[in-house]
């Protein structure tokens, strides 16, 4: 199947994921054809377009920024997908045959475009990595502008964001509910009357998606006191997650259809061109580090209160579970230490929240502020780690309190109570374990999970979490 990209229209969300993650070919349709031409015909043959005060582009050499890891291959074909949006837009003057030799770079392998030293007024750096492979013998200097321009790697990077985002936050609604079940936590706080009272569309969803899991969550048993704070405010932290990942997913879908190259070619407004030249900042996005920001922020709470959830769970006076979740009979201190390694995380996750601003540096005196996007999906990429980190703990902790009590969860549950002990069974005190490794092995499970937004659930009647299919 071909993504063919007409008009700005055709760069979604969707479409970044079917390129991106799915790995199809693009094509130029006629209409983008007929445009480019048309945009083509007053642009940059007659060489530079910005007059007797613009400066000639400077194709810089790809290893400028290097350290810090690397960019997964899919983002890096996302940028490249992103970078289509301005050349097919008629706006950006470049030629068909430009254009087309980018499209033909999304069919060979992705570049190395490491993640540090990425800052710069705009994103020339980066791009010179991402179309280090691109023919550029016969360019005219308006077309270098025009694919050195702009902010492409910003809407790729909120993109990848903001579609890991939304699947890890539907995996973390799945593991609080479990964890409320384990606690016997009252459902009060979680009640359909609360969708309306609260009255924001973020906390209806985290509230309704809560409720889903829940359904069929039995009372016998359960608590008539309070439970403590972090459970009574979770639907609003997720709804706060809810807010952030919908910030991220207008960035990323405002970024991608956006024609942000610094140098444009308007219209006279009635479709013919009229040759006039636009010379702006468009290749300063300044929506999709704030939002990448924000999410790393609503990490960092989420992983906060999933911490306090664990050590809630771990403390026989307040959960009324048996100390430190230790099975009868066995030996060991059962998910004592597991509430310090949650911790670790969370400590993590708050520095890597620490907002990634405009940088202070200034690089000339023409170029006197630089793009801080980088930062901010590096930054987010840690907190997100971290909170798989916790998620993964509490999923362990609350299994273990199910375990020992011999309970069942409801049969929304059930799945992904199973997936957990497909990967973490139970400590029940028989056989050697790595512990460290298996938890290991459930974090790396979730941020895979992430990627793909589907668990690996196992069924509840074969796997080996011996979690029954039928009603409890």
């Amino acid at each position: 199947m071909t993504v063919i990209v007409n008009t700005r229209d055709d760069f979604t969300l969707a479409n970044f994921r079917r390129v991106s993650y799915g790995g199809e070919p693009v094509r130029v349709g006629a209409q983008a054809r007929r445009a480019m031409t048309a945009g083509a015909g007053h642009g940059p043959a007659t060489g530079s377009p910005g007059g007797e005060n613009a400066r000639p582009a400077r194709w810089p050499a790809p290893g400028a920024g290097f350290g810090g890891g690397q960019l997964d291959p899919a983002v890096v074909r996302g940028i490249l997908f992103a970078r289509l949006a301005s050349l097919v837009s008629g706006h950006a003057g470049v030629r068909l045959s430009v254009a087309g030799r980018v499209a033909a770079l999304l069919d060979g392998p992705m570049p190395r475009v490491p993640l540090d030293g990425q800052a710069g007024a705009g994103e020339v750096l980066p791009l010179a990595h991402v179309l280090a492979g691109l023919r550029r013998d016969d360019l005219h200097e308006g077309e270098k502008e025009a694919l050195l321009g702009g902010a492409p790697c910003s809407a790729a990077l909120a993109a990848d964001a903001a579609i890991s985002a939304g699947h890890r936050l539907g995996h973390a609604e799945s593991i609080c509910a479990l964890s409320i079940e384990a606690f016997r936590a009252p459902l009060g706080a979680y009640d359909e009357a609360l969708d309306g009272l609260w009255g924001d569309p973020h906390e209806t969803a985290a509230l309704r998606e809560l409720r889903r899991y829940l359904e069929g969550a039995g009372t016998a048993g359960r608590r008539f006191h309070q439970a403590p704070v972090s459970y009574r405010i979770i639907p609003r932290v997720l709804g706060q997650v809810h807010r952030a990942v919908a910030a991220v997913e207008k960035a990323a879908m405002v970024s991608l259809r956006s024609v942000s190259s610094d140098v444009v070619y308007v219209s006279d407004g009635a479709g013919r061109p009229a040759g006039r030249v636009v010379r702006s900042g468009g290749f300063h996005n300044g929506m999709a580090y704030p939002a990448l920001n924000a999410l790393s922020a609503a990490w960092a709470d989420l992983a906060l209160v999933a911490e306090r959830q664990v050590t809630a769970l771990n403390t026989a006076e307040t959960s009324d579970l048996p100390v430190n979740l230790v099975a009868p009979g066995a030996p060991g201190n059962g998910t004592y230490a597991y509430g310090w390694a949650a911790n670790g995380y969370v400590e993590e996750a708050r520095a890597a929240a620490t907002p990634a601003l405009l940088p202070g540096a200034v690089e000339d005196p023409h170029a006197d502020v630089l793009a801080p996007t980088f930062g901010a999906y590096r930054l987010g990429r840690r907190a997100a780690e971290c909170v798989d980190g916790v998620l993964a703990i509490l999923a362990i902790v609350s299994s273990q309190a199910l375990f020992v009590t011999g309970r069942n969860p409801p049969p929304p549950l059930r799945p992904v109570l199973s997936f957990v002990r497909s990967v973490f069974p139970p400590i029940d005190g028989t056989g050697e374990r790595d512990l460290s490794a298996d938890g290991g092995r459930l974090q790396q499970a979730l941020g895979a999970a992430a990627r793909s937004g589907e668990l690996p659930v196992v069924d509840p009647g074969h796997g080996p979490a011996g979690v029954p299919s039928g009603d409890s």
